[in-house]
């Protein structure tokens, strides 16, 4: 996450929400590396699951201190819709 998203936390979440655009929430860890913040744990398998490959962008929208809304575009710009499917439980943001 770039360092000026970072200041407007009190502090940093240790997990985050991630939801899409078909209300579906993933649930992913926090790791700081580097002196920044990344998605840990869960964030490789939502890459999986949204089918995101090299070339899709990805925009994060702070709904709420733990909740990202995640919007995925595909290499020619046009925004991709997922449907929930079956996931892995352990990630999965319980409601």
């Amino acid at each position: 996450m770039p360092l000026d998203f970072t200041k407007h936390f009190v502090t940093v979440p240790t997990e985050f929400k991630l939801r899409n655009n078909t209300d579906c929430s993933w649930k992913v860890t926090v790791k700081l590396m580097n002196g920044r913040v990344t998605l840990d744990q869960g964030w490789a398998t939502y890459t999986a699951v949204h089918q995101m490959k090299i070339g899709y962008m990805v925009t994060f929208k702070l709904l709420i201190p733990d909740t990202l809304k995640v919007i995925i575009f595909d290499d020619d710009g046009i925004e991709v819709v997922n449907k929930c499917g079956k996931h892995d439980e352990a990630f999965a943001a319980k409601e």
